[in-house]
């Protein structure tokens, strides 16, 4: 959705219309997760809710919602008579609410896309379905500090407030249930909220090749990317163009630093390839610590082989460090895909922290039985490994 934001909002400052379709809700196999969407404007559809399945029914409801403004919110699954017309046959279930946007009906989109340049945490709560179906599409936007609109209704925007910056603290999106002025355990009212958390981190420290490399998939991955080595000569932006930052300082020093200020959280992911003790072990002490509380780093892992590994180990457990602490760390680092090219190997690192994130076991489908999506939430949070 982010990627969509900026064609959304030029049309927006052009006082053009047009219709997003965003999945709210999947069930079993869907191809997408909530806060997918697909974009129709006049310049063509943009973005995906299904990945191809549905496209096309979407497009035409788009049609129609950009021609009357009303909301519709829609389920689409192969339950569904329609399902092989449609085209999802994947097994999956999802909700897709469709809106028009444009000035009059999203007048706070401007606060939206402020946020999200500046790398600020912000959420859309939009209400996608209600027993008065006047108040379908009403929305807030909100932030850590304060809320713009209002759904009409002063309890509602309490509640909503209060639990979409529960959401937006996460970076996750999701539907509230309520009762239609705002009662917690009441029912009818449904709430979608989008949050537009800034994207995650990912720390590369060793300015060598396969941090390019790893800097490179980061960067596809969606992450905001730093590679950090106390080297001025290697760390150098024009040997890690695909990073967006890169400093020179040595690591402990560097994390510790960002570590005061906020800047690591649950979602970060933290990659040591400088496989060197005095860079290595003052690093992998802090990082590796009991201190994080909920904002312990959601992956560590640690370059080197079997031997570098043992006495990484060694080390770390002369420095102080308990066995449930060392547990942290994914060390040989990555998946055993029989990599060897600093590509091939940030692949099998990328495997890793996704699968680490997500729940999979690494094993090839073919071999594997049961859903092929997983169920487990993909909200970036820490994994604990055996020593």
């Amino acid at each position: 959705m982010q990627d969509l934001l900026a064609q959304v909002a030029r049309h927006w400052e052009a006082g053009e219309s047009t219709a997003l379709a965003t999945v709210v809700q999947t069930w079993h196999s869907a191809p997408q997760q909530p806060g997918a969407a697909l974009l129709v404007g006049p310049e063509g559809i943009t973005g995906s809710v299904s990945g191809g399945c549905v496209e096309g029914a979407v497009y035409e409801l788009a049609q129609d919602v950009l021609a009357d403004g009303i909301p519709q919110l829609v389920r689409y699954g192969v339950a569904d008579e329609e399902a092989f017309e449609v085209g999802l046959t994947c097994g999956g279930v999802l909700d897709v609410f469709v809106e028009r946007i444009d000035a009059q009906t999203f007048p706070a989109l401007s606060t939206v896309t402020a946020s999200v340049r500046s790398l600020q945490p912000v959420a859309v709560a939009t209400v996608i379905r209600h027993p008065d179906p006047s108040r379908v599409g009403s929305r807030i936007v909100l932030d850590p500090s304060s809320v713009h609109g209002t759904l009409n209704s002063a309890r509602a925007d309490r509640a909503i407030a209060e639990d979409g910056r529960g959401l937006l603290a996460h970076g996750t999106s999701s539907v509230l249930h309520y009762g239609p002025d705002g009662e917690r355990l009441g029912t009818g009212m449904d709430v979608f909220v989008r949050s537009f958390a800034p994207p995650p981190r990912m720390v590369v420290f060793g300015a060598i090749d396969f941090a390019a490399a790893a800097a490179r998939m980061g960067s596809f991955l969606g992450y905001r990317v730093t590679v950090c080595d106390a080297r001025p000569l290697f760390a150098t932006p024009a040997r890690f163009p695909d990073a967006d930052e890169v400093v020179v300082d040595w690591p402990h020093r560097y994390i510790a630093a960002e570590r005061r200020a906020g800047r690591i959280d649950n979602r970060t992911v933290l990659i040591v390839l400088t496989h060197d003790e005095k860079f290595d072990t003052p690093l992998l002490r802090l990082v590796l610590d009991d201190g994080w509380g909920d904002r312990q780093p959601a992956y560590i892992g640690a370059m080197g082989s079997r031997r570098t590994h043992d006495q990484r180990v060694t080390n770390l457990r002369e420095a102080g460090l308990a066995p449930h602490q060392i547990g942290r760390l994914r060390s040989p680092i990555g998946l055993n895909l029989g990599s060897r090219t600093p590509e091939e190997t940030a692949v099998s690192i990328a495997a890793e922290i996704i699968a680490a994130q997500c729940g999979g076991d690494g094993q090839p489908l073919s071999t594997t039985t049961g859903r092929i999506h997983s169920t487990t939430s993909r909200t970036r949070r820490a994994i604990t490994v055996s020593a």
